[in-house]
């Protein structure tokens, strides 16, 4: 696993303290991994969720810092989300 992707887990866990969330979401970090998010927290894993959004290295972690939104990265192309829409909402909101 990669430092990325375990930066990744330390950083939405973080986010995560105290929030719930009743989906399955999945960032899938181009050449470094995926990280899972569910009702447990996130973790390292490829497993299949409700929405996989994809980015790379650059683009994660801006989104992560609060320099970039999510809305503004996927409406640029720059983050792909695959599956429930209304998952990838839910999320955004929880870690904005």
């Amino acid at each position: 696993m990669s430092d990325i992707v375990n930066e990744a887990v330390a950083a939405l866990n973080e986010k995560l303290a105290g929030e719930s969330f009743d989906g399955t979401a999945k960032f899938d970090i181009e050449g470094e991994g995926s990280v899972v998010i569910d009702s447990n927290g996130a973790h390292a894993g490829d497993e299949d969720t409700d929405v996989t959004l994809t980015a790379d290295v650059d683009t994660f972690q801006s989104i992560m810092d609060g320099e970039t939104n999510s809305t503004a990265a996927f409406m640029s192309g720059k983050l792909k989300v695959d599956g429930d829409m209304g998952t990838a909402m839910k999320l955004a909101t929880v870690l904005s």
